[in-house]
């Protein structure tokens, strides 16, 4: 029997590389010729994994001409930098730091605002309320850092309690049609009496020939639907913020990239990995370092996996996007370059945004999109899923539109789903079911996009309260996951160990190096 890994193989990368190589402009025409005389597919394969093994000589000549792909010169490379210092430079609208919050905790909002476009916006003041005794999670006890923060009134817990809250409830929307092509998810949606959607999947009422034709996500169905959601199951959606708040409570905000990565050769099971992380891990398992991990033979480095990893980044930064954004981009340099980066920023910093509680989700769009070089391939693709969503009534006209202009992408790209996401926030205007329900409707990563509108959106709603109760009784305030330690655990608690480093500032002294650009990294091939 042999072993097939996703995402891991020479033979099944190359075609992925052909293919960022086309969307980067870069002239691949001899080596793409060499690959098909020698036999090599064009096509990359959709599951991850092609059907057979290679023979020895065409995983060679993959392997090969990954390397060669690599040193081709991209025509976009000035408009798209990846260090943060040219990301800056690029950003003329770059968000002022926030000031300093009278006696320490988190911090305040910049008197001049972050990113503003429209000098007439004033902050809504926060509503006054008494300190609430933190709800008990049904999870085990996970201890918080050895530390005093400031007591935060009940705003920002509450906002970082709908945020988990939200991010899961969205992925779990999400998961039973992940993988399934638009016209799919709305047959299955329609058929159940639930088009536009508004609730979860269901089964129930469906034709078991439509069904056949279109099955659930095989993995998701069992613990996804209406009828057998019991807890939030576990999902690399919401692992990663778990990570991410594991990786502050050890390193504080002034973590590196290497801390990261070490991180998750402790905590992080590889089999839970995909895509760009599946070649990230692999690389560091080699003896390889960052920024390296993300360029060696990688073409999944501007796919969506380092925007999943943001929300930590956003949440524990609110009202200071820039600071977000910085964090999000050492995370993401781990796995990512470019655009996959700018992903992370653009949500990072929209999360952020959004956590002050003092603004709307359209003003946190146009804070996100302040930190993404502004002539980039992502850039332009979120403006466009946001012009598109205000000019449209029906959002699925809007979706059609994003489909004809980005479907060429593989559905786990990063600038399709970032346009998805801003333009079903653009479009719903703040309501949480809409948000998630657009997210989802509109196909590519269905989780995904759900969990990152659902964060965003959660935050906006301000409290668990004010999301609806048929999203988050379901939930069981329980989440599973094989980070060591934390299954079951409740998003209640989750939201004050948050809070926590959200109030955590770097120990004086301490900084956060960017990693030495690729032509530095010793170990390069």
């Amino acid at each position: 029997m042999s072993l097939r890994l996703t995402w891991v193989q020479p033979e099944d990368l190359i075609a992925h590389e052909l293919r960022q190589a086309c969307e980067d402009g870069r002239d691949t025409a001899e080596i793409r010729a060499r690959w098909h005389r020698a036999g090599g597919p064009l096509a990359p394969p959709v599951t991850g994994v092609s059907a057979t093994p290679a023979p020895p000589h065409l995983r060679a000549l993959a392997e090969v001409l990954l390397d060669e792909l690599h040193h081709l010169p991209s025509p976009l490379a000035r408009a798209e930098p990846t260090s943060l210092p040219a990301i800056r430079s690029a950003c003329p609208a770059w968000p002022l730091p926030a000031s300093p919050a009278p006696g320490g905790g988190a911090p305040g909002r910049s008197p001049q605002g972050a990113g503003r476009d429209r000098p007439e916006e004033k902050p809504v003041p926060e509503r006054a309320a008494p300190e609430e005794t933190p709800r008990r999670g049904t999870g085990p006890h996970v201890p918080a850092p050895a530390l005093s923060p400031e007591p935060e009134p009940a705003p920002l817990l509450d906002r970082l309690h709908a945020a988990w809250l939200g991010r899961a409830a969205g992925c779990l929307l999400g998961k039973p049609v992940e993988k399934l092509p638009l016209p799919a998810i709305r047959h299955l949606a329609t058929a159940a009496g639930n088009w536009p959607l508004r609730t979860w999947f269901t089964a129930r009422g469906v034709p078991a020939a439509l069904l056949a034709r279109h099955p659930w996500n095989r993995r998701s169905a069992p613990t996804s639907l209406a009828e057998n959601i019991d807890g939030m199951p576990e999902d690399d959606d919401l692992n990663y913020p778990l990570l991410g708040l594991l990786l502050l409570q050890r390193h504080t905000k002034a973590f590196t990239t290497a801390h990261l990565a070490r991180l998750w050769l402790d905590e992080l099971p590889a089999g839970r990995t995909f895509t760009a992380e599946r070649i990230a891990y692999r690389n560091l398992l080699q003896g390889l370092t960052p920024p390296h991990t993300a360029t060696h033979r990688n073409p999944f480095r501007e796919w969506i996996g380092a925007l999943i990893r943001a929300d930590i980044h956003g949440w524990t930064h609110p009202g200071d996007p820039a600071a977000a954004a910085g964090q999000a981009h050492r995370d993401a340099v781990l796995t990512h370059t470019a655009n996959g980066v700018y992903g992370a920023m653009f949500i990072a910093a929209a999360i952020a945004e959004a956590a002050a509680g003092t603004t709307d989700v359209h003003h946190c769009l146009r804070t996100g999109l302040s930190v993404v070089p502004p002539e980039s391939r992502l850039a332009r693709a979120v403006r466009h899923g946001i012009e598109a969503a205000r000019a449209a009534t029906a959002f699925d006209a809007v979706v059609d539109d994003l489909h004809a202009a980005y479907g060429h992408h593989h559905w786990v790209h990063v600038v399709p789903n970032a346009a998805l996401v801003a333009a079903a926030l653009t479009h719903a205007d703040g309501d949480f079911t809409a948000s998630i329900c657009r997210a989802v409707s509109g196909g590519w990563d269905t989780d995904s996009n759900g969990a990152t509108a659902g964060s965003i959106a959660g935050l906006l709603a301000g409290s668990p309260e004010a999301l609806p109760a048929h999203w988050t009784a379901p939930l069981r305030n329980r989440l599973a996951t094989s980070v060591a330690g934390l299954d079951g655990i409740g998003f209640d608690t989750l939201a004050r160990l948050t809070l926590v480093e959200a109030h955590r500032t770097a120990p004086a002294g301490a900084s956060c190096p960017e990693p030495k650009p690729e032509s530095q990294v010793k170990n390069s091939p």
